[in-house]
Order: C-alpha cells, then sequence, then structure tokens
C-alpha cells in the first residue's frame, strides 16, 4: 500500500546556491527561530547572510493547506522562520538594496498593530 503524503516542503527560491546542509534546513524548522515568537517581548536583530523560500503543503492545517515560509540565515549560524508575507515584503526591500553594499546592516524585526484588525498585529522589519 502506497504512502499518502500529507505534508511536503519544497525549496522554490534563495539568495544563493543552497549547501546539501542548508537545503535540510529549510525543509525541517524545528530548529529555527520562529520571528513572531521571538518578537513577543520585543524586537529582533538579525545580522541576515542569506534566505530561502519554502512552499509548504500541509494536508492538515486547518486555515490553509498551501502557504510559504521564509528562512533568513543569520550571521550568528542560526535559521530564523516566518510566514508573514507582510515581514517578507519588507525584508526583501532591503535584502535587495543591501545585499551589494560594503555598508554593515541588519534588520530590526518588529511587531506593529494593525489598522485593520483591531487588536491584532502584523510583523515587519526596518534596516538598522
Amino acid at each position: 500500500m502506497e504512502e499518502v503524503k500529507t505534508y511536503s516542503a519544497k525549496i522554490v527560491g534563495s539568495s544563493h546556491e543552497l549547501t546539501p546542509k542548508e537545503k535540510l534546513r529549510c525543509k525541517d524548522t524545528a530548529a529555527a527561530i520562529r520571528i513572531d515568537a521571538a518578537t513577543e517581548k520585543g524586537d529582533l536583530i538579525i545580522a541576515p547572510t542569506g534566505f530561502a523560500i519554502i512552499e509548504i503543503h500541509n494536508e492538515k492545517s486547518k486555515d490553509h493547506k498551501d502557504y510559504n515560509n521564509y528562512l533568513i540565515f543569520g550571521n550568528d549560524g542560526a535559521t530564523y522562520v516566518t510566514g508573514s508575507t507582510s515581514f517578507w515584503r519588507s525584508f526583501k526591500d532591503i535584502y535587495d538594496e543591501m545585499q551589494d553594499s560594503d555598508e554593515p546592516w541588519e534588520v530590526v524585526c518588529t511587531r506593529r498593530m494593525s489598522k485593520n484588525y483591531a487588536g491584532k498585529f502584523f510583523l515587519t522589519c526596518y534596516v538598522k
């Protein structure tokens, strides 16, 4: 009997050619730092060395069965992960501008109150 896959993770984009070890870290984010949780008590500062985009299919998900995870590789050796599209838009704009710069830079990951949904927040980042 053939096993039915209920979960899959596929790398669909990255800032550089990923090593086999990086690919494995992308597909299993158990050890990654969740940006959402890490910003609960304050801002999180990351000095990015690269990123990867992971396309997830999860049959057991209640809300959306298909979604993306965005991984940020930090110069501290950690991998950071979020599914926030608002964060990703901000991060990608910063990364695209700064990737070829000789200037040292970091991103400050932060929560902002939503203007559209009372009592809700969204993740974003800005350059430091």
